[in-house]
């Protein structure tokens, strides 16, 4: 199959048969997330394996006759996990039903830590014996779909991303606070180009930023691994465990620590990072003043204090942070409340510093219903600490509210050819025509292949055109009888009682109800009176 052909259907199935699973199962989301996800994970983690194994195996040097054997490093050099024999996913499929496929799936999870130590003590294992052994044997099954093994791509990615989205929907995990749309980190990493040096999230989530980030230098058909470093702080291990294992279904490693970064620094980035890349919670009022007051990652200070000694609001210490972790030409993007753009009083103070840096440099206006937990608008917020000269007292504002593709009755988010063309002007604003040329042209070639394909469509419209003739023109020559019969057969109708043929569709003729033939009688009477007055007269 294509890479991304039939997905949807695929993404809907898997998840409609899972989660129909756990409604019958008696478990609560939160018991069933971590073990699917792990599941999914095994799976993608088999499907890499395989796309690249024979690959690896026919480059492999020879010594004595003898080939050496598989290596970690060989599928790392490929963006692949290396799976000993007891971690391929067939072997746990097959399992019969006597075995302890808890106790199978734990030893899996232990021989992949075992390799790659970026992943020990991440991946579900214990929560596996609280299943019961028929209910994986059918997860195992449902994750063993007949398509998953021909897909291609990026599909699983995409299908651990569907399923993360799945459980934020149903809060299974924080609230389903820990998942950022990727529509919108799309469009973050559209703006920023993250290609180089290093990556910080600094409210990490779920590590959607990084994986998006590894796409866009994918797609420069560089090894993201070799080009960038991924720095990530997120406060609970819960959403640190999805983080590392989204990463490694992508075949990516980043430096994920435990921290709450209004009072932490883990990774001592100020003024270090290339990029900065974040969905932080939206207006949070707990902050400890004192605690942050001398940060030097607020430039601009504090963004006001209310009678309880914490921070009146969160969102421009998050704003502050993102800007200070910068070096002198990196960019920052990340969501943003809307409130912040218009608030008053001391944030208003901080917001006009930062104006006056010169170092905003996009801002862009997204309508509600994007985020699968919140229904609030929000603003997509860019710094850029190596803009030129003649766009420091420059702004792009965008207002892309009415802008978007309704996914379900209460999602919405961008599709890709609005993605691109909300990218575009971007290009243009930063002078970058002929990026803006090369899209249109890409346009231009799409149009051109559907052109191409117009001769071909139109000659199948004339057969079916000139068929339609010879039945007409038959139709037009035979008497009344014939033609009647003619349209039974051909489209199947046959009159009955108190039916009538009128072109190709039957009318029945309803008995008039008691009323309506009273009202009929009434009036042929009025009638028939009105016409003997006349004759009389």
């Amino acid at each position: 199959m294509s890479q991304l052909e039939h997905i949807e259907a695929i993404e809907n199935r898997l998840w409609s048969s899972a989660d129909n699973l756990r409604a019958n199962s008696n478990y609560a989301s939160n018991e069933y997330f971590l073990p699917v996800m792990g599941l999914i994970f095994l799976r993608h983690a088999y499907s890499r394996y395989l796309a690249v194994k024979d690959q690896i195996e026919a480059s492999l040097p020879k010594r004595g006759g003898k080939t050496r054997s598989l290596a970690k490093e060989d599928f790392s050099k490929k963006s692949a996990i290396f799976l000993r024999p007891e971690a391929q996913f067939d072997s746990l499929v097959s399992l019969p039903d006597s075995a302890n496929r808890a106790q199978a799936i734990i030893d899996a999870m232990d021989a992949i830590e075992a390799d790659y130590e970026t992943l020990k003590g991440v991946l579900p294992k214990s929560e596996y014996q609280e299943l019961d052994n028929d209910v994986l044997g059918q997860l195992l099954r449902t994750f063993n779909d007949p398509a998953l093994k021909q897909a291609s791509g990026d599909i699983f990615g995409r299908i651990y991303e569907y399923f993360l989205t799945q459980f934020a929907d149903l809060k299974a995990h924080d609230n389903g606070e820990f998942f950022t749309p990727v529509s919108l980190v799309q469009m973050i990493v559209n703006v920023i180009e993250p290609d180089h040096g290093k990556v910080l999230d600094p409210a990490c989530g779920s590590g959607g930023m990084f994986v998006q980030s590894a796409h866009f230098i994918e797609r420069l058909h560089q090894n993201p691994q070799e080009r960038v470093t991924f720095y990530g702080q997120e406060k609970n291990a819960t959403t640190i465990r999805l983080a590392k294992m989204n990463l490694a279904v992508h075949g990516l490693e980043g430096n994920i620590l435990k921290a709450i970064t209004y009072y932490e620094d883990p990774h001592e980035l100020l003024g270090k990072a290339d990029f900065v890349m974040a969905n932080p919670p939206f207006n949070v009022d707990e902050v400890d003043a004192d605690k942050v007051k001398n940060d030097p990652r607020l430039p601009f200070g504090l963004p006001g204090v209310n009678k309880k000694g914490a921070v009146s609001n969160g969102n421009y210490l998050w704003i502050s942070y993102f800007y200070s972790y910068l070096n002198e030409r990196g960019r920052a993007g990340f969501v943003m409340s809307s409130q912040a753009s218009s608030a008053g009083r001391d944030e208003a103070t901080v917001r006009r510093k930062l104006v006056e840096t010169g170092h905003v440099d996009v801002m862009i206006a997204i309508r509600s219903n994007f985020f699968y937990t919140r229904t609030v608008p929000c603003e997509l917020w860019f710094f850029d600490k190596g803009k030129p000269e003649h766009l420091h007292d420059k702004v792009l504002m965008l207002d892309a509210r009415n802008i978007y593709r309704k996914v379900t009755r209460k999602i919405y988010d961008f599709s890709p050819e609005q993605l691109q063309n909300l990218t575009a002007i971007v290009w243009l604003y930063r002078g970058k025509t002929d990026k803006f040329l090369g899209l249109v042209k890409d346009y231009l070639a799409a149009v051109g292949k559907e052109c191409a394909l117009i001769p071909d469509k139109l000659s199948q419209f004339d057969s079916t055109l000139n068929t339609l003739r010879g039945h007409f023109d038959v139709l037009g020559k035979a008497p009344h009888d014939a033609r009647t019969e003619w349209r039974s057969q051909t489209t199947g109708i046959h009159p009955g009682p108190g039916r009538t043929l009128r072109g190709r569709k039957t009318v029945r003729r309803r008995p008039l109800t008691p009323c309506a033939r009273n009202c009929r009688l009434s009036r042929e009477r009025l009638q028939n009176a009105a016409n003997d007055k006349r004759a009389t007269a």
